[in-house]
C-alpha cells in the first residue's frame, strides 16, 4: 500500500475514536472512570477483541485487558492509560479541552499526546488489520486509569494476572520526536519520588514589624531548599547524584547520539532563561533532577497583610535514574538538609516510583531500532536509554521480566499537561506507519 493512502486510512480511522477524548477521566478528582473504562471495553469488543475485561481491585481504578489474535505465535503488550490531567486553567485553551479540535494540522484537545492519542493510534491501527488481512502478531492491551496520581496499583495488578498478560515484549504508551525531528526510540523511564517540606518557626503569624529579630518561616524554608542546589540548578545531596560511569560503551555511545537541540528546547518550553551551555544529554536520561513544584506561606489571599509567616510548605519531586531507590533517595535528601543546618525543615514521603531501563543489547530492541532506521534513516532515529518521565514500567519489566520499547505520536511542542495540548497529524501517522511495519516484521 502507497504510503499516502495509508495516511489516508489511518486518520479517517482516528476520527471513529474521537468520542474517547470527549471523556473527561480524571484519576485525581475520580471524575469519569467508571464510564470510560467501560468505553474502552465495548470499543475493543467492536474490533474484535477475543477476550476483553477489567481487572478490578478494591479502592482501585479498573484495568481494562483485551488480546486480539495475530497470525504469528510471538505476543506483544501495549501499555497505555486512560486517565488524563484537569484542564486547568481552563481559561487559557483556545478550544474546549475535551473536543478535539483540528487546527493548522494539529490535533488540540487534553490527551492527545498524553495518552489517549497514542491509544486511538493504535485502535486505528488496529482497525487498518482489521481491514487489510488480520494482525500479523497476537497483540494484548493493558489500560489503566491511575497513571496520572502515580499508577499505585499497576504492579498488584500484574502480580495478580502474570499468566493473562504472558507476552513477549512490551511495547509502552507513547513517545516523540525530538528537538532535531529524529524519532526516537525509548528503552525506559526515569524513577520519582514525590515528598512535601515544611517548616514552622513560631506558633503562629507574626506582625511584619517584628521582622528585625523574628524568624520568617518561607525565608527558612526557602534558604534550606536553595542549599540543595548550586548555582547552575544541579542536585547537591550526598549520594543521589550519578554520572555515565555505570554505563557500558554501547549506552554510552546512544548518549551521545541524542544531542539535546538547546535552541528548540527553549522555544518549545517557553523558558525565559537562558538554558545551560553544556548538552543535557546526559543529565535527562542518567542523572536524578530534583524540582520545587510549589511553595506556600502565611496568607495567600488578594490584598495586603504585613506578617511574617509562622509555616511555611513546599512540594517536591526528584526524577531518579532506572537504579535508584525511592526511599533511599528521600532518606538521602533529608538527611543533606540535616547536614546543611536545616534539621527543623522536615519531609514527608508522598509517592514513588523505580525507574526502568531495557537491555540496549535485547533482540527485541535492536530489531526495534533498526526497524525505526530503515523507516526515518540512522540520522533521523534516535534511542534514549530512558525518558526523563517517570511511569511503572518497572513493573512489568521486573514482573513480566520482557524488554520494553516506547515510541509515539509527540513533539517538542506538544503541551503535555498543559493547556493546548496538542499533536501533530504529520507525526500521528508516522508513528502509525512505523508500528504497522514493526508489527509485520516481528
Amino acid at each position: 500500500m502507497e504510503r499516502q493512502e495509508f495516511d489516508e486510512i489511518i486518520l479517517k480511522n482516528a476520527e471513529s475514536f474521537f468520542d474517547y477524548f470527549r471523556l473527561a477521566c480524571i484519576a485525581v478528582r475520580n471524575e469519569k472512570v467508571a464510564e470510560t473504562s467501560a468505553f474502552l471495553e465495548k470499543t475493543f469488543e467492536k474490533l474484535g477483541a477475543k477476550k476483553v475485561e477489567q481487572f478490578r481491585e478494591e479502592g482501585a481504578n479498573p484495568v481494562v485487558i483485551a488480546e486480539f489474535s495475530g497470525k504469528s505465535k510471538e505476543t506483544i503488550l501495549f501499555y497505555n492509560h486512560y486517565d488524563v490531567q484537569p484542564p486547568e486553567p481552563v481559561e487559557e485553551w483556545n478550544s474546549d479541552p475535551f473536543e478535539p479540535t483540528v487546527e493548522d494540522e494539529r490535533l488540540i484537545v487534553r490527551g492527545a499526546c498524553d495518552d489517549k492519542g497514542e491509544l486511538v493510534m493504535r485502535l486505528a491501527l488496529l482497525k487498518y488489520f482489521n481491514e487489510h488481512g488480520g494482525l500479523p502478531v497476537n497483540v494484548k492491551f493493558f489500560v489503566e486509569g491511575e497513571e496520572e496520581v502515580g499508577s499505585p496499583n499497576v504492579e498488584k495488578y500484574i502480580q495478580a494476572h502474570l499468566d493473562e498478560l504472558k507476552c513477549d515484549a512490551c511495547i509502552w504508551e507513547g513517545g516523540q520526536k525530538d528537538a532535531n525531528e529524529r524519532f526516537e526510540i525509548v528503552g525506559g523511564l526515569k524513577g520519582i519520588v514525590a515528598f512535601e517540606a515544611e517548616v514552622k518557626t513560631s506558633n503562629g503569624d507574626l506582625h511584619s514589624s517584628k521582622s528585625c529579630y523574628a524568624p520568617n518561616a518561607a525565608v527558612r524554608l526557602t534558604k534550606g531548599l536553595a542549599s540543595l542546589f548550586d548555582d547552575s540548578g544541579k542536585i547537591l545531596v550526598e549520594g543521589l547524584n550519578l554520572t555515565e560511569d555505570s554505563l557500558d560503551r554501547t549506552e554510552r555511545a546512544l548518549v551521545k547520539k541524542m544531542r539535546c537541540n538547546q535552541k528548540e528546547l527553549k522555544e518549545n518550553d517557553g523558558i525565559i532563561e537562558d538554558l545551560i551551555t553544556d548538552d543535557v544529554s546526559s543529565a535527562l536520561v542518567c542523572e536524578p533532577s530534583l524540582s520545587i513544584n510549589g511553595l506556600s506561606a502565611g496568607y495567600e489571599a488578594d490584598g495586603i497583610k504585613t506578617i511574617i509567616p509562622g509555616f511555611a510548605k513546599a512540594k517536591l519531586d526528584c526524577r531518579l535514574a532506572p537504579c535508584q531507590d525511592p526511599e533511599e533517595s528521600f532518606e538521602k535528601i533529608q538527611a543533606q538538609l540535616e547536614k546543611n543546618g536545616y534539621p527543623d525543615i522536615r519531609l514527608t514521603y508522598l509517592t514513588g516510583q523505580p525507574g526502568y531501563r531495557s537491555d540496549v543489547h535485547s533482540p527485541f530492541i535492536k530489531m526495534v531500532l533498526k526497524q525505526a532506521e530503515e523507516i526515518f534513516g540512522a540520522e533521523g532515529t534516535s534511542y534514549v536509554l530512558n525518558s526523563p518521565i517517570a511511569g511503572p514500567a518497572y513493573a512489568f519489566g521486573r514482573n513480566l521480566k520482557v524488554p520494553i520499547a516506547g515510541f509515539g505520536i509527540g513533539y517538542p511542542g506538544q503541551k503535555m499537561h498543559a493547556p493546548n495540548e496538542n499533536i501533530r497529524l504529520s507525526d500521528f501517522c508516522d508513528a502509525a506507519w512505523y508500528l504497522k511495519c514493526l508489527l509485520e516484521k516481528y
